[in-house]
């Protein structure tokens, strides 16, 4: 009996809290465009707020964009790990066309506007996928 109420709170969870198409947004291999931000300020909070909110109301308008990842570096433990970024971004595309529309889309040029004056260093990774 325990065991059969135990998969019934299972498999309502998993279907009623899991992603499903409409809600996921699926990785694309194809073109992956990464970031890195070194900010003039690094320890400044109300930078961090500006950034965030400005970049999150980007990604959220940008029409090209299919995945996106926002981090902060972990403290290194190893030689190999640069940790001396304040901001990394990963965005995905199905095409580098698609990321060309990106770079001229006005939420892009938004971010940038509002957000220029933070930043000392950027470095930009574009890369394709490997094909199968």
């Amino acid at each position: 009996m325990k065991t059969s109420i135990i998969t019934l709170l299972l498999l309502f969870c998993t279907s009623t809290y899991s992603q499903t198409n409409d809600t996921m947004k699926t990785f694309d291999p194809a073109f992956a465009h990464t970031v890195y931000f070194w900010f003039k300020e690094p320890n400044n909070s109300a930078d961090h707020d500006l950034f965030e909110a400005s970049l999150k109301k980007f990604l959220d308008r940008s029409q090209y964009a299919k995945t996106n990842f926002i981090g902060t570096p972990p403290v290194a433990t190893r030689e190999v790990v640069d940790g001396s970024f304040t901001y990394s971004l990963i965005v995905t595309f199905e095409s580098a066309e698609a990321q060309e529309g990106y770079q001229k889309e006005q939420p892009h040029l938004d971010f940038i506007e509002e957000c220029k004056h933070l930043w000392e260093k950027v470095i930009v990774y574009d890369s394709y996928g490997l094909k199968e």
